[in-house]
């Protein structure tokens, strides 16, 4: 852009000798046309077209700081006049001085004052114009770009939230588990205690932002299981089914946690029996396709805050992705499913 080139050292030079080239040559033609000595159309062009470059550029800077508003717009046409008009007087001045023995050329200048003005004046006031209509643009160009920064800064700051809201919500369901164990069962108690440790050690340290691949996913997935059996011990299975090559997609990290969660909640909660639950992962085209399944008995009430998975993990999937069609739930019988697709970055 115009204005844009000109805070670049580089690009302005070129951009202003450009400008001058053109407007050299153009005037020099006109002087030869005129029957102007060489020498004399030489000197003439390059001392106007040096009046005109320093015009431009002082427009340039003036306009793209300030843009007149209301009562202040004449300023468009009042400080390009001025500006053509003091740059006139001054190379007939300096013209004259330098050739004042040469009175045809003298007179020539002093009869040709008003259509320089006119010409330089008009140019100068173009100028000025695509000084202010740049400026507009990059005004909102900026303010585009200051809203999408803060767009992306809220929802990072979301995503955050929600990372945040999840440690809390696994956390204080695994003590109420420990302090149930402490008495009665205390070697339990102690190794569900470690392996909490281990894995919140692991989760705090990774970046909320950054996307993992199926394996590292399942890592995580298997540490948090561990600490689930302890608290459910043998009523508690997992049947995992992961197809080949599935393992090295991506996918933002501990999405599956918060389902895989939510499915024993409501898979255990009123049972006494084993329960077995379901979980596979598999590609179809440019998707990770993941599976949850768990018996579910819609007559049971469901512990207070169940829910809480789904939810988030919807959230998460709008922010990441600004769509609400990856995330499916549906009750058959006595089984919960939950569908979730994770679209591919090519990066």
């Amino acid at each position: 852009m115009f204005a844009k080139a000109f805070s670049n050292p580089h690009k302005a030079k070129w951009i202003i000798q450009g400008a001058g080239l053109i407007w050299f040559l153009g005037c020099f033609s006109l002087l030869y046309f005129y029957g102007i000595e060489l020498s004399l159309a030489l000197a003439d062009s390059g001392l106007f077209t040096l009046g005109f470059m320093l015009g431009v550029f002082v427009l340039e800077r003036i306009f793209s700081f300030y843009i007149p508003k209301g009562g202040n717009n004449w300023l468009l046409l009042i400080i390009p006049l001025l500006m053509s008009l003091i740059t006139v007087w001054a190379h007939a001045y300096i013209q004259s001085w330098f050739f004042d023995a040469n009175p045809d050329y003298s007179q020539f200048l002093l009869d040709h004052r008003f259509l320089r003005w006119v010409v330089l004046g008009l140019a100068e006031v173009l100028v000025a114009l695509i000084a202010i209509v740049v400026s507009k643009l990059e005004q909102q160009e900026e303010s585009q770009q200051r809203e999408t920064m803060m767009n992306e800064l809220s929802k990072e700051a979301e995503l955050t939230q929600l990372r945040q809201q999840l440690q809390p919500h696994f956390l204080f369901n695994s003590l109420n588990s420990i302090n149930a164990l402490v008495v009665s069962q205390p070697q339990k108690a102690r190794e569900m205690v470690i392996q909490l440790s281990e894995f919140l050690c692991g989760t705090i340290r990774k970046d909320p932002q950054k996307w993992v691949s199926v394996s590292e996913e399942l890592d995580y997935l298997r540490m948090y299981l561990e600490i689930e059996k302890v608290r459910f011990g043998h009523r508690l299975t997992i049947n995992f089914e992961i197809e080949e090559g599935a393992e090295s997609l991506q996918l933002p990290q501990l999405l599956i946690q918060p389902l895989l969660e939510n499915a024993i909640k409501y898979g255990l909660y009123g049972v006494t029996e084993e329960v077995s639950i379901n979980l596979s992962i598999s590609k179809n085209q440019n998707y990770l396709m993941i599976s949850i399944s768990n018996p579910y008995d819609p007559e049971v009430t469901p512990a207070k805050g169940t829910g809480f998975g789904l939810d988030s993990v919807e959230r998460r999937l709008f922010l990441v992705f600004g769509r609400k069609d990856l995330l499916e739930t549906k009750q058959m019988d006595s089984n919960f499913n939950v569908k979730l697709k994770i679209p591919q970055r090519n990066d």
